[in-house]
């Protein structure tokens, strides 16, 4: 006699049974239809979006689309050449091919006068052709300062007695309060601060750093590599205790505080001021002079500040304000040497070494307001080619005075790849270099020594030129040793004070 559990346990095998030969047929169904049915697509996964951008700065973007088409319409251009992309998928990828990069292998020559002239003495090195050269830049490059500016009046907002590392020092917070008595409608104050040793024996030398405010680089929708860690690179001392070891003090300046960094910001800051809220016209100055301009409102003040000695004062930058403090220091004398890090296209990198960023970038809708609004031709009718200087000249108006050019390695471009430094172009800088050689030749100092591009990492600083191109990314850290070996020919600290 049959249980019932074993009549139940029959059925469920058989129902088992049943399903393995549907699976069973099903799967050879799929098979056969897999050999002889075209592929399906599959959908790629979608890339992931960027977080949206809020209602402000959506506003800002589309104000800088307005004025940026505002300056092509005056020019009369249709249409600019579309910038390169970090993404090497991309049809209009950066080329980092440096077997490509030599497309315009002929820079002006800048010891020879527009009539052909050779520069041949100092003399008229400083009074024709110099001039010749800082009137490119101003008509097509940066654009022009207003004869006519106002007045800045410093106040030292608060002192305080503290600690940098185990060194004790005196830090002064700064405003410099821009007369805004025409113009009411805009106030403008640029923001510093000044450290200086507690126990030093008298005026010290000040590094001056253009810097980035701790606020910007959180925000998301504002990710400047400029600014970004670069792991090991940064485990070290601060520059800040560097430069404070070596007896010497430092100034933070805020170049945001005075000029924003946007196409929209050009009604606003020490520009629109100026203007009076009205656009710029073709030649007027862009962001990069302003900024410059407020590094040498900060320097005035520090020619006061019984702590500095004002003959001494160097200028860092990094990135845009590795660019800011280039333009600083061809066009204020007084700044006694500076160290410019991976300021790219725009900066020390020749515009004609197409490698990294290019012109096209640099006149688009997001940068243009860096440059004056002549700069676009360059971006349309006419190439880097076309231009009438290049960024080896800018070097050359820095001349006598020392140039240290800093960059990370090109293994990586600092954007979709962080361990490198490839966007900013380091050959196409130390090219640059070497072009500004014979100027610095002429005024009775040492140029790079060398033509060769140096292996990464060793540093070229027998001349009043130099250049170290670091193992990292995008970031000055590795090479604030270097540099502070190179300054401390040209920086002397007094001998310290004995303390109490």
């Amino acid at each position: 006699m049959i249980s019932s559990n074993s009549i139940s346990w029959f059925i469920v095998s058989l129902r088992l049974s049943a399903m393995m030969l549907v699976f069973l047929a099903l799967s050879g169904a799929i098979r056969l239809m897999a050999q002889t049915a075209p592929p399906v697509p599959v959908p790629a996964t979608p890339a992931p979006r960027m977080p949206a951008l809020p209602p402000e700065q959506l506003a800002i973007q589309a104000a800088s689309e307005k004025d940026h088409q505002r300056l092509m319409d005056l020019l009369g251009i249709k249409e600019l050449r579309r910038g390169v992309d970090v993404n090497a998928k991309s049809p209009y990828a950066a080329n980092y091919d440096e077997s490509k990069a030599e497309v315009y292998p002929n820079l002006p020559d800048p010891l020879a006068l527009k009539n052909g002239k050779p520069v041949t003495t100092a003399k008229v090195w400083w009074a024709e052709r110099r001039p010749e050269i800082v009137e490119e830049f101003d008509r097509e490059i940066y654009g022009r300062v207003p004869a006519h500016l106002p007045k800045v009046t410093w106040e030292v907002v608060s002192t305080t007695a503290e600690m940098v590392g185990e060194v004790p020092v005196v830090t002064k917070r700064l405003a410099g309060h821009v007369d805004n008595s025409a113009w009411p409608q805009i106030a403008v104050t640029i923001d510093a601060t000044l450290t200086t040793p507690a126990h030093a024996g008298g005026p010290v030398p000040v590094m001056m750093q253009l810097a980035f405010p701790a606020e910007y680089t959180a925000a998301p929708a504002n990710n400047v590599p400029g600014t970004m860690a670069a792991g090991s690179a940064n485990q070290q001392p601060t520059w800040q205790q560097q430069v404070l070891a070596r007896g010497w003090g430092y100034a933070l300046v805020s170049p945001y505080s005075y000029q924003a960094d946007n196409g929209a910001g050009l009604a606003e800051g020490i520009i629109g001021l100026v203007n009076r809220g009205q656009p710029r016209k073709l030649d007027d100055w862009g962001v990069i002079r302003a900024w410059a301009w407020g590094a040498s409102r900060v320097l005035d003040y520090l020619e006061t500040d019984k702590s500095v000695d004002s003959k001494q004062v160097g200028l860092e930058g990094h990135s845009r304000f590795g660019k800011t403090a280039l333009v600083t220091l061809a066009y204020d004398q007084r700044f006694a040497i500076a160290y410019i890090s991976s300021s790219g296209e725009g900066g020390a990198k020749l515009y004609r070494h197409i490698f990294g960023e290019q012109v096209g970038n640099v006149a688009g809708a997001r940068e243009y307001h860096w440059m004056a609004g002549n700069f676009l031709k360059y971006a349309g009718p006419l190439t880097p080619g076309d231009l009438p200087v290049d960024n080896h000249e800018l070097i050359a108006l820095c001349a006598p005075r020392p140039v240290f050019i800093g960059a990370g390695a090109s293994l990586g471009d600092g954007y979709v790849d962080p361990r490198g430094d490839a966007w900013a172009d380091a050959r196409g800088m130390f090219l640059a270099e070497v072009g500004a050689g014979p100027v610095y030749r002429l005024l009775g100092k040492k140029d790079l020594g060398t033509t060769e591009f140096p292996p990464i990492g060793r540093a070229l600083m027998d001349g009043d030129l130099a250049f170290r191109q670091h193992s990292f990314g995008h970031t000055p850290a590795p090479n604030w040793p270097a540099f502070l070996d190179f300054a401390s020919r040209y920086l002397h600290a007094p001998a310290a004070a004995k303390t109490p």
